[in-house]
């Protein structure tokens, strides 16, 4: 297959966690904005939208790092390396649900952090000064969402700073999709 493929790939794999997300919230009238993290939407025993969820976050890993692993290195090596840490933990987060207590908090801690040295990795490597604006706007939300200045669940950080760590991915595959 060619390169213009597997940089379709770098798109499709986050805007397939994205839709997942949004479907098992559409589907979950409980889930609050205030008051919920992501995570309990793919809670296996309480959550009946779990297997969206989880199936939608592992689905979308597994198809990030192929593009990774086929594409993206070549784009951005260090980088790369970031990027499929943070795939492999999104996964791990799908397998090691809410269920899972410590397990599942621990593998969700590293895949932010992840995100988090993803976009400084790409920041240096690439020179990127909208790199260092993700990573100050992830950073930002965790900061202001742990000093409480606002008042919402944990999935407000979750989702703005996993958005703005994906753009990095994206923005590559779509011009190497386009060039191609």
């Amino acid at each position: 297959m060619n390169e213009k493929f597997y940089a379709l790939l770098g798109i499709i794999g986050p805007l397939v966690a994205y839709l997942s997300i949004g479907i098992a919230i559409f589907q979950s009238p409980w889930f609050s904005w205030e008051r919920s993290a992501l995570s309990d939407l793919g809670h296996s025993v309480d959550s009946s939208v779990a297997p969206i969820f989880n199936f939608g976050l592992s689905l979308a890993g597994f198809l990030i790092m192929i593009y990774i692993f086929t594409t993206f290195r070549k784009y951005a090596k260090y980088t790369a390396t970031g990027f499929v840490i943070s795939s492999f933990f999104l996964q791990l987060i799908a397998t090691f649900d809410e269920v899972y207590g410590f397990l599942h908090f621990t593998v969700s801690i590293l895949f932010f952090i992840s995100l988090g040295v993803t976009s400084i990795l790409y920041a240096y490597e690439k020179k990127s000064v909208f790199a260092v604006i993700v990573f100050i706007i992830c950073f930002s939300s965790w900061i202001l969402y742990g000093l409480e200045i606002y008042t919402a669940g944990i999935a407000v950080p979750e989702t703005i700073s996993s958005v703005t760590v994906m753009l990095l991915l994206i923005y590559p595959a779509i011009k190497i999709y386009i060039m191609k």
